[in-house]
């Protein structure tokens, strides 16, 4: 049984016309959850990873069993407001508006080798910010890694235009 079977599709949410990708059935099954884990830490090994960031929140659960596996830290990056020491941050534009994500100032030391995760690509623009942290900090970012991409909204596109390296799990085209 592969990954993508293992995620179910909420037809028209949150809103009409989405095709929600939720993931709660592939962490639930701990066979899923291994497998998911395991092709990323393997994907990885040999790439002598120092840090895995993972982006809030969904990036958090993948992340942080990689980076155990990879034995690297765990880096978050949060929401504006949610972390306690001196941040750095970065504002991304949404469908309406913006919106700002954060790092700690002391979370990436200049030269890290850094693995990015998160557990979704759609339009790309947080992991851009995110991105934008990581190298402002002077971070090389080995790959960005995703369990989904949906490649129609374009985010996946975006980042590889701007030579970042990406790499999913599995995709939906519709």
């Amino acid at each position: 049984m592969s990954i993508k079977s293992r995620i179910r599709t909420i037809p028209h949410y949150p809103r009409e016309g989405i095709m929600f990708r939720d993931i709660t059935t592939l962490l639930k099954d701990p066979v899923g959850l291994r497998i998911t884990i395991d092709e990323i830490a393997e994907r990885y090994r040999a790439e002598k990873i120092d840090k895995v960031v993972g982006i809030e929140s969904r990036g958090f659960i993948f992340a942080a069993p990689v980076a155990y596996a990879l034995g690297a830290g765990f880096v978050p990056i949060r929401k504006q407001g949610k972390l306690p020491a001196e941040t750095i941050s970065c504002d991304y534009q949404l469908e309406y508006g913006y919106d700002k994500i954060e790092i700690h100032a002391d979370a990436i030391d200049k030269d890290d080798r850094v693995l990015m995760i998160d557990d979704l690509i759609a339009t790309g623009g947080t992991m851009e910010a995110a991105i934008k942290l990581v190298q402002e900090m002077g971070g090389k970012i080995i790959e960005c890694c995703f369990v989904i991409d949906l490649p129609g909204v374009g985010g996946s596109t975006r980042l590889r235009q701007q030579d970042h390296p990406l790499y999913s799990l599995c995709s939906f085209d519709d």
